[in-house]
């Protein structure tokens, strides 16, 4: 039986002229196209006198979409998957309806554009070379501390997404549990105001800028003892300040001492040895 192909389509990050004819192509020849935001999606297929039906696929309704278009697939029909911006599956939706394809013998046909990553990546001045890709931290406080923690021992580039209103609270953060690492924020790239700022994090906290738009940062990588050196991970914060103290530290310089080795402020150490004191 000769079933459809889905194919992962990237769509232009802010300029439209990053649209590949394979692309236009491609959406103009498939029987439905399965959009993130069919809102945002739908400016894009106007502007290329694209016609091609739409339906939309996002995280809430990308399961109990995937046996329809598994159906629309085993009857012969090709699909495109597309978000609102950038390349499919790159911290978007589409990963469940990619994995049941593959698990089917469904053939997935991916096409090469635009992305924001690689694009800062490619000029942010960083060594080529490797590097992490991370995408999204983390809302909450203590999980964005884990997630560093765990990134810690990584010892090429890592690159994020952020949206405006975070990023001045997610450089603080950085700044507390990373230290002064070199840091590069490419900001709405692709578009009309496109714009990069370089230095290390301490630099562009201190710029105290107004961060609007699209939002791609490139962190320096660590040395890679971070988790080695961790001997402490399995101490309380009290028995972790009484360790300095039994090396013949004053209070005042092992809770200091404490707060350096787990990338956290003073404060912070101060208030969780009381709280384990009452």
């Amino acid at each position: 039986m000769q079933t459809g192909t889905l194919y992962l389509v990237p769509t232009p990050i802010g300029n439209l002229e990053d649209m590949t004819y394979r692309a236009v192509r491609t959406l103009q020849e498939v029987d439905l196209i399965c959009a993130e935001d069919t809102r945002q999606t739908v400016k894009l297929l106007n502007h290329f006198e694209i016609t091609t039906k739409m339906i939309s696929l996002h995280e809430h309704n990308e399961r109990t979409r995937s046996e329809q278009l598994l159906a629309d697939l085993y009857d012969g029909k090709s699909l495109a998957l597309v978000s609102d911006a950038g390349t499919p599956l790159v911290s978007d939706p589409g990963e469940w309806v990619v994995q049941k394809c593959i698990e089917e013998g469904i053939t997935v046909i991916p096409l090469p554009g635009a992305n924001a990553a690689v694009t800062t990546w490619i000029a942010s001045g960083f060594e080529g070379g490797r590097f992490y890709f991370h995408g999204f931290l983390p809302r909450k406080k203590k999980e964005i501390e884990e997630v560093q923690q765990s990134l810690e021992a990584i010892t090429v580039p890592m690159i994020f997404y952020e949206s405006p209103h975070r990023m001045k609270q997610t450089l603080e953060r950085l700044q507390i549990v990373w230290g002064d690492r070199r840091i590069v924020i490419g900001r709405e790239v692709t578009k009309r105001y496109e714009s990069f700022y370089r230095g290390t994090i301490t630099e562009l906290i201190d710029l105290n800028h107004e961060w609007r738009g699209e939002i791609c940062f490139i962190v320096e990588g660590g040395t890679g003892k971070g988790q080695e050196e961790a001997w402490w991970q399995t101490y309380t914060v009290q028995e972790h300040i009484q360790y300095y103290e039994e090396q013949g530290d004053d209070h005042k310089k092992a809770l200091k001492q404490c707060a350096k080795d787990r990338g956290l402020s003073r404060n912070e150490i101060y208030k969780a040895f009381h709280e384990l004191q009452q």
